[in-house]
């Protein structure tokens, strides 16, 4: 069965229309966009006479000392649900 001409251009502007209202608001932020990027925020905050130090170092040193510092809260509830779980079985 052909279809009617009509019911083929109704479905072909349709289809067309639907993708052109999906896409336009990609295609008009790309054309302009709102926003310039990323940006290196550090470098902005930087002292000129503390430019050459290895700040990103000292940073990620402290960072793990931070971290190695557990939380006992934390711990003991992790152990009391380890401990649990076995009891689960029965």
């Amino acid at each position: 069965m052909i279809p009617n001409p009509t019911t083929v251009l109704l479905l072909f502007f349709g289809a067309s229309t639907l993708i052109l209202i999906m896409l336009l608001p990609a295609l008009l932020e790309l054309k302009k966009p709102k926003d310039a990027g990323p940006r290196k925020i550090m470098e902005e905050n930087i002292i000129p006479s503390q430019r050459f130090k290895p700040f990103e170092a000292t940073f990620l040193a402290n960072l793990e000392k931070e971290i190695s510092k557990p939380d006992q809260t934390i711990i003991k509830r992790v152990a009391d649900i380890i401990a649990f779980l076995p009891n689960l079985e029965t």
